[in-house]
C-alpha cells in the first residue's frame, strides 16, 4: 500500500508538472482527488487492509492527499502568475471596461465537513462504507431492536415506499449489513443521505446527512467509546475542547448517552452562540445492544462494541457558524463562495 501511495503521489506531481493550463490542472485534481479519483479508490480499499495496519495506512493517505493538494495550489498560483504576466505584455488595458473575474468552483460546506470527519476517523484506522438509501424495514428498524409498533418508528416520521421498503431514516442499516457479513473486528463509519418527514425550517429538512460509526471487537468498553469521541472532538473543534456524556435512551444501544462539547466560541464560559450554557450537543452514542449483535449473528458473550451518530449538517452549521440550515441547499452563490 505504501508503494501504491508513493506511485500515486509521483504520478500526480508529474501530471501537474505536465499540465499546460488551469483546465488540465483541474483534470489532474479530479483524476486523483475526485470522488472517482485514484486516492479515493485507495480510501475505499481500506477494508482490505489488516486492522492493525489501518492507522498507519490512513496517515499515509492523509500525507499523500496533503502533498498533492499543496502541489496543486503551488502549480495553480504559478500558472496564474505566468498567465497574468503574459497578458500584461500582450494586451492593451482598456480601463473603461469592467473587470473580469476568474470564478472557479469549490467544495460545498457539507463536503468540506465530511472530508474532515472522514480524515479524522480514517487516521484512527476506520474504513468508510456506504449503503443503499432505499432500504428494507428490517434493516432500518427491526435489526436495530425497533420492532413493529415501537414508538421510535413514529418519532422518526418515516417515508414508506410500501410496507417493507422505506427511505432510510439513518445510516445504521449499513452497520447491520456489515455485521451480518461476520468479518470481525469492525471499525467503520457510514456517511450518507437520510430522509425523515420533517417540515423545512432553520434546523430541519426532509433530506439531510448523517455519519454513523461502529466498532465491534473483543473487550470493547464504554471507556473506548469515550476516548474515541474525545479525540474526535479535539481534532474537529480544537485541542482545548472538553466532552460531557449525558445518559439517554436509544433502542439499539445500552447504555446510551448524548455527547456535548464545550462551546468553541467562549471556551465553556457561556455566550450567545451556546445560549449561555457553555456546552453544545453534537451526537448520540452507546454500547451496541446485545440483542442487536445476536440478530446479526455475533455472540455478545465474546464480542462487544460501540456505535455513535452525528448529523453532518450540524457539524457544518456549528463549525462555520451558520444559523440557518436552508442556506446549505439554496445554491445562493453569495453564501457558498464564502467557504
Amino acid at each position: 500500500m505504501e508503494e501504491k501511495l508513493k506511485k500515486i503521489r509521483e504520478e500526480a506531481i508529474a501530471a501537474m508538472e505536465a499540465a499546460e493550463d488551469l483546465a488540465q490542472l483541474n483534470d489532474v485534481r479530479v483524476a486523483y482527488l475526485g470522488k472517482k479519483g485514484e486516492l479515493t479508490a485507495v480510501l475505499k480499499g481500506m477494508k482490505d487492509v489488516e486492522p492493525k495496519d489501518r492507522p498507519a495506512v490512513g496517515q499515509l493517505v492523509n500525507e499523500t492527499r496533503t502533498a498533492i493538494e499543496e502541489k496543486l495550489e503551488e502549480t495553480k498560483k504559478g500558472m496564474e502568475a505566468k498567465a497574468l504576466e503574459k497578458r500584461l505584455k500582450e494586451e492593451v488595458i482598456d480601463v473603461t471596461l469592467p473587470a473580469r473575474k476568474n470564478r472557479v468552483g469549490h467544495a460545498h460546506p457539507n463536503s468540506i465537513a465530511l472530508d474532515e470527519v472522514e480524515r479524522i476517523f480514517v487516521g484512527m484506522g476506520y474504513e468508510v462504507i456506504e449503503g443503499p438509501e432505499v432500504e428494507y424495514d428490517y434493516y432500518n428498524f427491526e435489526a436495530l431492536n425497533i420492532p413493529e409498533n415501537h414508538p421510535a418508528k413514529d418519532e422518526q416520521d418515516t417515508f414508506y415506499i410500501n410496507q417493507n421498503i422505506v427511505l432510510r431514516t439513518q445510516t445504521s442499516p449499513v452497520q447491520v449489513r456489515v455485521m451480518e457479513q461476520g468479518k470481525l473486528p469492525i471499525r467503520m463509519i457510514a456517511p450518507g443521505r437520510v430522509f425523515r418527514s420533517d417540515e423545512v425550517d432553520a434546523t430541519h429538512s426532509p433530506s439531510f446527512h448523517q455519519i454513523e460509526g461502529l466498532v465491534i471487537d473483543k473487550n470493547i468498553t464504554f471507556a473506548d467509546l469515550k476516548g474515541t469521541l474525545e479525540e474526535f472532538a479535539k481534532q474537529l473543534f480544537g485541542a482545548e475542547t472538553k466532552v460531557k456524556f449525558r445518559p439517554h435512551h436509544f433502542p439499539f444501544t445500552e447504555p446510551s448517552a448524548e455527547v456535548d462539547v464545550t462551546c468553541f466560541k467562549c471556551g465553556g464560559k457561556g455566550c450567545r452562540f451556546c445560549k449561555g450554557e457553555g456546552w453544545i450537543e453534537i451526537l448520540g452514542c452507546g454500547m451496541v445492544h446485545p440483542h442487536v449483535l445476536e440478530m446479526s449473528g455475533i455472540d455478545p458473550k465474546e464480542y462487544t462494541g460501540f456505535a455513535f451518530g452525528v448529523g453532518l449538517e450540524r457539524i457544518a452549521l456549528l463549525k462555520y457558524e451558520i444559523d440557518d440550515m436552508r442556506l446549505l441547499y439554496e445554491n445562493d452563490d453569495r453564501f457558498l463562495k464564502q467557504f
